[in-house]
């Protein structure tokens, strides 16, 4: 290229490299919380079933309970869709300027520690039966897992610009918390049913 012509495009070059760096991101901190809660509640879950019996993976607590099999099988069938929804959320143009979030980060961390208040499964996540293997259940479950993991490393998008949600909306960080959290609720059932007196030895 021409001397003069290159001297022609560096201002520009300039200043497309100053507008990425302007850019807003995720702070270091939200990436941190994020990336540390996702790979504890995928340790968490795989620790909780390993080794299990099929007796001990059909067991219920009583007949409108879930299983620990049906437990994962609601994980693999309900994230996808949180991922997606997330997605499409993160998509939008930022609107949470001059918004507050209807929760706070507390309250979407306490959610996934709260077993007191049971809230009833809906769309279409109720559907436990997806799957009847627990292992093609968590390989699914993991592979999304991996896949959300990467993105929270590499992302340059500010989750914290974008709402999530129309009636009580939050910041679709809180909601890609939230995703975690939702796991870690399941994982604290698993432990529930795995300490019921009647739980199968083997």
């Amino acid at each position: 290229m021409p001397p003069m012509k290159l001297t022609r495009l560096l201002p520009l070059v300039v200043l497309a490299m100053n507008l990425h760096l302007s850019a807003a991101s995720m702070t270091n901190d939200d990436r941190e919380h994020l990336l540390v809660h996702f790979e504890m509640t995928g340790q968490m879950l795989a620790e909780q079933v390993r080794g299990l019996s099929p007796a001990q993976l059909e067991y219920k607590t009583s007949p409108d309970r879930w299983s620990i099999r049906e437990c994962v099988s609601h994980l693999a069938v309900a994230e996808p869709d949180y991922w997606r929804d997330f997605k499409k959320a993160v998509s939008m143009p930022p609107d949470m300027k001059g918004k507050t979030s209807s929760s706070s980060d507390a309250d979407i961390l306490w959610y996934g520690i709260d077993r007191v208040v049971h809230t009833k499964t809906g769309g279409g996540h109720e559907k436990v039966d997806t799957y009847k293997d627990l292992g093609e259940a968590l390989a699914r479950f993991e592979a999304l897992r991996a896949t959300m993991i990467d993105y929270i490393k590499t992302t340059h998008d500010d989750l914290r610009a974008h709402s999530f949600g129309n009636r009580e909306p939050i910041d679709s960080w809180q909601w890609m918390l939230e995703i975690s959290t939702h796991a870690e609720r399941h994982i604290q059932q698993i432990r529930e049913i795995k300490n019921d007196p009647n739980f199968p030895k083997k």
